[in-house]
């Protein structure tokens, strides 16, 4: 609620206001939602760093050179300490979408460290160096950055998909609030549409096996309600049990793959027979309209 308010301001007021309301968030955490953990793949190190309420920041290193990368730093301060303790030369943001729960940090974190690069598709990002668009490309280190547009959360959000040119090598993609584990975002600015070719379409085509790192720790919630959409979905049923579990212990339930979130999304799943029943409706499009007005009121 708070962000479509602020996001309904003038830019100008809207960033100084969500300014202020970010610092003072961090000031009043005293403990973080999840622990941080560090998944080394073959070519990349992926350090998740949890920020504020349910957000996750992402420290992507590339082991060849040591160059590193960050994603939506809405914490600055955890960021230059992870990049520290990992000992890591630190030249790039990779921001998502302005919102100010990804992008909120990026100026502080430029003033504490000139000089970074600052990618993102939108003006309305803080600190924003490099505009980017659907496919456009860039490296960390060894690490080759394609930069995917999926408009719908917001006009300008950007997801980005990390590989190398190596056979077989893992590949990850960072996807804001687009794509989350079981879920999507909410439509604040765009359409059924456009999520429809945003899931399906772009990253529904992606290897199955790359590691989706996504912007919220949500899972729990989101595969309640996919519950709700398919109660005989037994990849659901185990998730639920898994995220639940992980929960408890204070772990992050991402990443994820694109895989399974085939196997247990809903939204990624608006093609298939048994959701389309769930939503009335023969159209995949107009099936991923429904869900989602649906989960916007859904209290499960």
């Amino acid at each position: 609620m708070l962000a479509r308010v602020v996001n309904s301001l003038p830019h100008g007021l809207s960033q100084r206001l969500t300014r202020l309301y970010f610092r003072a968030l961090v000031w009043n955490q005293r403990t973080s939602h999840s622990s941080q953990e560090h998944h080394q793949l073959k070519t990349m190190d992926v350090k998740i760093l949890p920020a504020l309420k349910d957000n996750y920041m992402y420290l992507i290193v590339d082991k060849a050179t040591k160059e590193a990368a960050i994603v939506d730093p809405v914490e600055p301060n955890t960021v230059l300490q992870a990049v520290q303790d990992q000992g890591v030369k630190l030249t790039k943001v990779l921001t998502t979408h302005h919102h100010w729960d990804h992008a909120g940090g990026n100026e502080d974190l430029l003033k504490m460290q000139p000089g970074l690069q600052v990618y993102g598709g939108d003006d309305r990002i803080g600190a924003l160096s490099h505009k980017v668009e659907h496919n456009s490309k860039f490296n960390i280190g060894n690490l080759n950055v394609q930069c995917l547009f999926t408009p719908c959360h917001t006009s300008g959000h950007i997801c980005y998909f990390v590989s190398t040119p190596e056979e077989g090598s893992d590949t990850a993609v960072f996807t804001g609030d687009t794509l989350f584990l079981g879920g999507c975002g909410r439509f604040f600015e765009g359409t059924a549409e456009q999520m429809h070719k945003a899931l399906i379409d772009i990253l529904g085509n992606l290897p199955e096996q790359t590691k989706v790192f996504c912007g919220h720790e949500y899972s729990v919630q989101n595969l309640k309600f996919a519950a709700h959409v398919e109660p005989q979905n037994e990849h659901v049923k185990d998730k639920i049990s898994w995220s639940e579990q992980r929960r408890q212990e204070g772990k992050p339930t991402v990443p994820s793959t694109i895989l399974e979130e085939k196997q247990y999304n809903p939204f990624m799943r608006v093609t298939q027979k048994s959701v389309m029943q769930h939503a009335k409706s023969s159209d995949s499009i107009e099936t991923m309209r429904a869900i989602r007005l649906e989960k916007d009121n859904f209290r499960g």
